[in-house]
């Protein structure tokens, strides 16, 4: 009988060793999982914030606005347009 209650003794520890084990290890895994979400949270904000910035920033108007200010760009005209034959000798357009 003290055999028996020995052992049924070291099997209840052993299963509360095991248990508390598990325990710590959901909430270290559910932390884990916490920590990702909220990562992924904020990378979707930073994915939106970028697409409405490139959206900005590749905008008609702007680019072009930037080609004339700091480029000194200007839009073609037939007047100052060369067109380029196969051997690489440029052709007025009055010629063509």
């Amino acid at each position: 009988m003290t055999r028996l209650n020995l052992l049924l003794i070291v099997a209840v520890l052993a299963s509360a060793f095991w248990l508390v084990q598990v325990q710590y290890r959901s909430r270290v895994l559910y932390s884990t999982i916490y920590q990702a979400e909220k990562e992924s949270r904020q990378l979707e904000v930073n994915r939106e914030r970028l697409e409405a910035e490139l959206r900005t920033q590749g905008a008609a108007g702007r680019v072009e606005r930037i080609a004339r200010e700091r480029m000194q760009m200007r839009t073609p005209t037939p007047a100052i347009t060369q067109y380029v034959t196969r051997s690489g000798a440029a052709m007025p357009e009055a010629a063509r």
